[in-house]
């Protein structure tokens, strides 16, 4: 079995019970959390994948890591360490968080600016952009890029928007050549 579907099955469950326990928030920003954390700490992932420690230890370390989780979330940490799928944690994350969009009606959108958007850009971007796409709204994650001259450049999903300078600039030679 390809581990997305395996970490699709995982993030499902647990989608299942934040759900069925009115926890979908407070879960999706646990599981936020955790993702940050095994992303950013490196030493974390190369402990929970020694082959030296038994796997109760491991569930000690990660247990004493996640005191302040939800039970729903550490028993999810705990049973994929159980399974040796250790490497899956951020899939399981990743998954729960489409499945919670997908609920929500919002989309993920990365907009790269030159500078930070204010709130009433994101909002503006939000409402233009969502109904584009079919959502009610964005979760926008802002990326300041000071190689860019102008413009935003949005991508949602496998879709981009590019309303930078640059690509103006590119789409006018490509014109002009043609």
């Amino acid at each position: 079995m390809s581990n997305s579907m395996v970490a699709k099955r995982y993030a499902l469950a647990l989608f299942q019970i934040a759900k069925e326990q009115q926890l979908l928030g407070v879960i999706e920003e646990e599981l936020r959390v955790v993702k940050e954390v095994f992303v950013y700490n490196t030493d974390l992932k190369a402990v929970l994948k020694s082959t030296k420690l038994t796997i109760d230890k491991k569930k000690e370390i990660l247990s004493a890591a996640f005191t302040s989780v939800n039970s729903y979330v550490l028993n999810t940490l705990l049973i994929l360490i159980d399974r040796h799928r250790e490497d899956e944690i951020i899939e399981v994350a990743n998954q729960f968080f489409e499945l919670a969009n997908e609920e929500s009606g919002i989309a993920e959108a990365q907009v790269i600016s030159t500078r930070e958007l204010s709130e009433a850009e994101r909002e503006a971007i939000s409402a233009t952009f969502a109904a584009k796409v079919g959502k009610k709204t964005l979760r926008i994650e802002n990326i300041v890029d000071s190689e860019l001259l102008g413009g935003v450049s949005l991508r949602i999903g496998n879709r981009i928007y590019d309303g930078s300078l640059r690509g103006k600039l590119d789409r006018l030679e490509r014109k002009l050549l043609s």
